[in-house]
């Protein structure tokens, strides 16, 4: 019997565990087979408070889970394969084993998605990325690419035009889903150009971007642009099937809170990217697994 199981090991998740294990509240965090969420895909970290110099996305998640294991949290590298909401104490199935616990953190985040090509694969973090607020300051005055048409595509190519020296956006369709607003501020901003009716066969490089191969949808024919970094922004997608008809969850997956942590299930909190679809940030998501932890301390505290 846990006090409190966190599901996920992000910044939300691993923060969650530093104040409850802090706290004296028996923890356990169930980090998953692929722990440390997204920032271990993600190039150096020059955002995250207490660093002057970049830091490693995958070092600095070694440092949070080194932190949550300092004060007692217990790990778990294996991927949560059940739920049980419904009654309390509340359970987790792992593997062949089921934990109980008085209160649990979903910390589980979002999966950026991805056009699914080995080459994308091959070259994340050597110019391949799914964030420009994290990347793009590593790409002054080189030329980029974002591939998407609707509001992040458009915000990370805005963002990506203060660094950059170009920046293409690549679509599939003849005009953007990205709001007017957007649009317009894109048009505004002379680095940013458009290449319609393509997609992407293939990311150029060997051990980092040097090109991308587009193909035009109407006629198939092939042709290649160079360029130094490419920016995926075809959307994302909350890692919460696991909870799905057990708590409430948003028409895209995202779980619906009231007081900020609090789901509509008593005792059940979430942070981070399973629910901030706006912001996703690591250290927004540090920020919620905070408030999620510090809620399920005074949850716990009134049973």
């Amino acid at each position: 019997m846990y006090d409190v199981i966190i599901i996920g090991s992000g910044p939300a998740g691993l923060t969650a565990a530093i104040y409850t294990s802090r706290a004296n509240l028996k923890t356990l965090v169930v980090a998953g087979a692929m722990w440390g969420g997204q920032l271990m895909l993600t190039m150096e970290v020059e955002n995250f408070p207490g660093f002057k110099d970049e830091i490693l996305g995958s070092d600095l998640m070694q440092n949070i889970w080194r932190q949550a294991e300092h004060f007692g949290a217990d790990m778990m590298f294996e991927d949560a394969t059940a739920v049980d909401l419904s009654s309390k104490p509340f359970k987790v199935t792992v593997g062949t084993k089921t934990y109980e616990g008085k209160s649990v953190i979903i910390a589980t985040g979002a999966s950026p998605k991805r056009l699914g090509l080995e080459s994308e694969q091959r070259l994340v973090g050597k110019g391949v990325s799914f964030c420009a607020t994290c990347d793009a300051a590593f790409f002054k005055g080189k030329k980029a690419v974002v591939v998407g048409g609707g509001d992040t595509a458009i915000e990370e190519a805005l963002a990506l035009s203060k660094f950059a020296g170009e920046v293409k956006v690549v679509h599939r369709r003849d005009k953007l889903r990205a709001s007017k607003i957007l649009q317009e501020r894109a048009s505004r901003e002379p680095k940013i150009g458009f290449i319609w009716n393509s997609t992407v066969r293939e990311i150029l490089g060997k051990d980092k971007v040097e090109g991308i191969r587009l193909a035009k949808v109407d006629s198939d024919d092939e042709f290649e642009l160079m360029c130094d970094a490419v920016f995926i922004a075809i959307g994302h997608k909350p890692n919460t099937e696991i909870f799905g008809g057990q708590i409430e969850l948003d028409d895209a997956g995202y779980v619906v809170t009231k007081n900020e942590t609090k789901t509509s299930v008593e005792g059940v909190f979430v942070a981070g990217d399973a629910q901030d679809h706006r912001y996703r940030q690591a250290v927004t998501a540090a920020g919620a697994g905070c408030k999620a932890a510090l809620d399920a301390e005074k949850y716990l505290e009134e049973l």
